[in-house]
């Protein structure tokens, strides 16, 4: 049953009928808590996870690890917005993080918490008609947005860290090749 609805929404989304999903197809068919749209940039880095095959659209198959995927984070967001407040604060976003194994200093933090922060916080009616504004903090899709690139930079860090210190010496070429690599 639920794989039939899943085909059925993956076709609704499916608009040019290719049997593959576009990143803006796949845009309009995810929404945040609070029915906003996910952030494009959001969407693409779920691209990126998801299309193994390279192709720059998603077919059925991805569609469904993706699905899955999100439905994970959601719960992973559901016990960290303590508050129900709908998104994350700082305080939810560094228990998150450390949980995850990542314990960001103060500054990296606030950093992190600045950079995925809802944007459109102010503007009501973001959104559908009669929306509500999007809450202070980091919502949703931004929070896993957040997380993954957090990751992946670590990860690519402690790749370059060979003697596991702390510290890494690389030169202007070998930091713009790791970094322009990340999914």
């Amino acid at each position: 049953m639920i794989c039939f609805r899943l085909w059925n929404w993956f076709s609704t989304v499916d608009t040019d009928r290719s049997g593959a999903i576009t990143a803006p197809e796949l845009e309009r068919a995810l929404i945040n808590g609070d029915w906003t749209p996910f952030d494009l940039d959001t969407v693409k880095l779920l691209m990126t996870l998801f299309d193994h095959d390279r192709s720059g659209t998603i077919g059925f198959n991805e569609f469904s690890g993706l699905w899955k995927y999100i439905k994970d984070w959601q719960n992973v967001f559901k016990h960290f917005d303590r508050d129900r407040s709908g998104s994350i604060d700082g305080n939810e976003l560094r228990d998150a993080l450390a949980q995850f194994g990542f314990n960001l200093s103060p500054s990296l933090l606030t950093l992190v918490q600045k950079k995925y922060a809802n944007q459109t916080a102010a503007a009501p009616g973001h959104g559908f008609p009669g929306s509500a504004p999007t809450a202070p903090g980091i919502s949703f899709d931004r929070f896993v947005r957040a997380c993954v690139v957090v990751k992946q930079l670590s990860e690519a860090f402690t790749r370059l860290d060979s003697d596991r210190d702390g510290w890494i010496q690389i030169n202007y070429d070998q930091f713009m090749q790791t970094v322009l690599t990340l999914p």
